[in-house]
C-alpha cells in the first residue's frame, strides 16, 4: 500500500528518490521590488535568474503581516492565533508559540533530516523551533548574520559540507535575510534601512561580496500606498540599495547550492514574511502588508520555469509542500488548514472555483493590541478589526522613519498630504471593510453596508467565520460575544452573545 502510494506520488509530482532537500530563502519585510514583478527601475539580476527557473506566484499571501507571527506560521502552518506566536518574538511578555506546537524543523529533525537556519530568526521558544545548524541573532549580532551576505555565504557552504558528510544527506536549509527591513531608529547611523552599513563608505565597513547599487530619488516609481514626497522618495531610494544586497545575497546562496553539487537535488523557494515598512503595508491586513512575492524551484523534469499561476496561495501552504516533498505527513493533519503547492508546479487547476487564503493579526508590538481577520478571494477582501473603536496602532521604527514623520508634520500643519489616505482615516476604521478588488484594488472604497453587497458579505462572513472555528480562534466571538466553554470537558466552545 505505502509502495502504491509512493509511486503514485512519483508519477503526479515529478518526484525521484534524489529530490530530497529544500532551500527556502526568506526575506524581512520584502515587497515586489524587482524586475520579476515588473518594478523597472529596481536591478536585481540573481533574483530574476531564480524567477526564470521557478513558477512565480502573482497571489500569494502572508498569513499575517507582522514579522514573529509571520515565521511562526511559516514554519508551522497554523496562523499565529492557533500557533500563539500572537506579536513579535519576546521572552519576557511571553511571546512565544505554545509549546505543543509541532514546527517543520521539529518534523523533519525527528526525521532524519538535518535542518539550519541561517540569519535572522525571531520566533521562540526554542523547543518548538529547534534546527540542527543555527547561526542567527541568539548567538551573532543580527546584521552580521542576515546583512553580511559574505558571512552569509561563509555559513552556508559549512552546512551544506556538513549535509553531504551525514549518510542521509536530505537537508532543510532556512536563510532568513534581515534585508530590507528598517534599522534607522537603532543605528541611525547606518542609515534608514541601514544602506550604509557594509558599504565601504568611511567608518561603515565593508561587505567583499556586496556591490551597492545607488538610487535617485526623483527617478523612483512610487508604488500607490506610499506619499509623493521628498523625504518617502528618500526612504524608498534608500530601501531599493538593501534590494541589492539581498539579491547579490540571493545569487552567492544559489551558487553554494551549485558549487556543493545539490542544486539538481533541492527544491528552491523564495518569498517575504510580510510587506514593506510603509503605509499601509506591514502591520495591515491591506494587501501591500500580506501579498507576497513568491518563486518555487524544481529540480525535476516537467515542472513549470518562467510561467505564472494564479491560483491563491498562502504562506500557510508552505508546511504542507515541504512535507509532500519529502513524502512525510504532519503529526496531527487536522492541525493545518493549507495545501501542498506541488501540484501547481505541474498544471494550473483548471476549475479553481471561488478561491480564498485567509489572515489573522492580533498584534505586533507588545502595545500594539488590534487584533484583525480577514479572508481575501481574487476578487473581494473582507476585513474584520475588532478593535475598532481605538485608533490602528504605528510600530516604532515605522513611526520615526521619514515618511511617517512628513505625514505627521504635514497633517499638523495643516498642509496637503501627497498620498491616496488621510491620517485621520488611516488611524480611524470601520469595524468590517469590504472591498472589491476587480474594481478598486487600492482598498479606498469601503462596501460594507451597501445594499447590493449584502450577499457578497454574508458569503464571505460565512466562510472565514467557519476558517476560524477550524482554527479555534480565541477572538472569534468578539467584539460583540465571548467565547464560552460548555459541556463536561469545556472542549465544545460557543460564543455567547452580550446582552442574551
Amino acid at each position: 500500500m505505502w509502495q502504491t502510494c509512493f509511486l503514485l506520488c512519483l508519477i503526479l509530482f515529478g518526484g525521484s528518490s534524489e529530490a530530497k532537500n529544500v532551500l527556502l530563502l526568506l526575506a524581512d519585510d520584502g515587497g515586489f521590488e524587482m524586475g520579476a514583478y515588473r518594478n523597472r527601475i529596481v536591478q536585481t539580476p540573481f533574483l530574476d535568474a531564480l524567477a526564470k527557473e521557478s513558477l512565480i506566484f502573482n497571489n500569494a499571501y502572508a498569513s499575517v503581516s507582522s514579522c514573529s507571527p509571520s515565521r511562526a506560521a511559516i514554519l508551522t502552518g497554523m496562523p499565529e492565533h492557533q500557533n500563539g506566536q500572537y506579536g513579535l518574538h519576546n521572552g519576557v511578555h511571553n511571546f512565544n508559540s505554545f509549546p505543543k506546537v509541532h514546527s517543520i524543523s521539529t518534523i523533519l529533525g525527528q526525521a532524519g533530516i538535518k535542518t539550519g537556519l541561517i540569519g535572522k530568526k525571531h520566533v521562540g521558544p526554542d523547543e518548538v523551533y529547534r534546527f540542527d545548524y543555527e547561526r542567527t541573532e541568539e548567538q551573532y549580532p543580527i546584521n552580521q548574520v542576515g546583512r553580511n551576505i559574505t558571512q552569509i555565504k561563509l555559513f552556508v557552504r559549512e552546512f551544506l559540507q556538513h549535509s553531504k558528510s551525514i549518510s542521509n544527506g536530505s537537508f532543510f536549509l532556512m536563510v532568513s535575510f534581515h534585508d530590507p527591513h528598517r534599522c534607522g531608529h537603532i543605528t541611525p547611523q547606518y542609515g534608514s534601512f541601514c544602506e550604509r552599513w557594509g558599504s565601504g563608505e568611511e567608518g561603515m565597513g565593508l561587505i567583499p561580496d556586496w556591490h551597492p547599487i545607488y538610487y535617485v530619488w526623483d527617478e523612483i516609481d512610487l508604488p500607490y500606498y506610499v506619499p509623493d514626497t521628498q523625504p518617502a522618495r528618500y526612504d524608498l531610494a534608500a530601501q531599493y540599495t538593501t534590494i541589492s544586497r539581498l539579491d547579490q545575497g540571493v545569487g552567492l546562496v544559489l551558487q553554494e547550492l551549485q558549487d556543493a553539487g545539490m542544486a539538481d537535488d533541492t527544491l528552491v523557494l523564495y518569498t517575504s514574511d510580510n510587506g514593506p515598512p510603509m503605509p499601509a503595508a506591514r502591520t495591515n491586513l491591506y494587501d501591500p502588508g500580506m501579498a507576497e512575492p513568491m518563486f518555487i524551484r524544481s529540480p525535476e523534469k516537467g515542472a513549470r520555469r518562467n510561467e505564472v499561476t494564479y491560483s491563491m496561495t498562502s504562506h500557510l501552504d508552505l508546511v504542507p509542500t515541504i512535507l509532500e516533498w519529502f513524502n512525510l505527513t504532519h503529526p496531527h493533519p487536522p492541525a493545518i488548514t493549507g495545501r501542498s503547492l506541488l501540484p501547481l508546479l505541474y498544471h494550473e487547476p483548471v476549475n479553481p472555483g471561488d478561491d480564498a487564503v485567509f489572515a489573522s493579526q492580533s498584534f505586533h508590538e507588545i502595545t500594539m493590541a488590534y487584533p484583525m481577520r480577514a479572508i481575501r478571494t481574487k476578487r473581494y477582501k473582507l476585513i474584520h478589526n475588532i478593535n475598532y473603536q481605538l485608533p490602528f496602532p504605528i510600530d516604532q521604527d515605522f513611526y520615526v522613519s521619514p515618511t511617517f514623520q512628513d505625514i505627521l508634520n504635514r497633517t499638523k500643519a495643516k498642509q496637503p498630504v501627497p498620498w491616496y489616505k488621510t491620517l485621520h482615516s488611516y488611524y480611524h476604521r470601520s469595524e468590517w471593510e469590504l472591498y472589491d478588488l476587480k474594481m478598486d484594488p487600492t482598498e479606498s472604497r469601503n462596501l460594507f453596508g451597501k445594499s447590493s453587497m449584502k450577499e457578497t458579505f454574508e458569503m464571505l462572513y460565512k466562510r472565514l467565520q467557519d476558517w476560524l472555528e477550524q482554527t479555534n480562534d480565541p477572538f472569534r466571538c468578539a467584539p460583540d460575544g465571548v467565547l464560552q466553554d460548555v459541556g463536561e470537558y469545556q472542549d465544545n466552545p460557543t460564543c455567547l452573545t452580550l446582552g442574551h
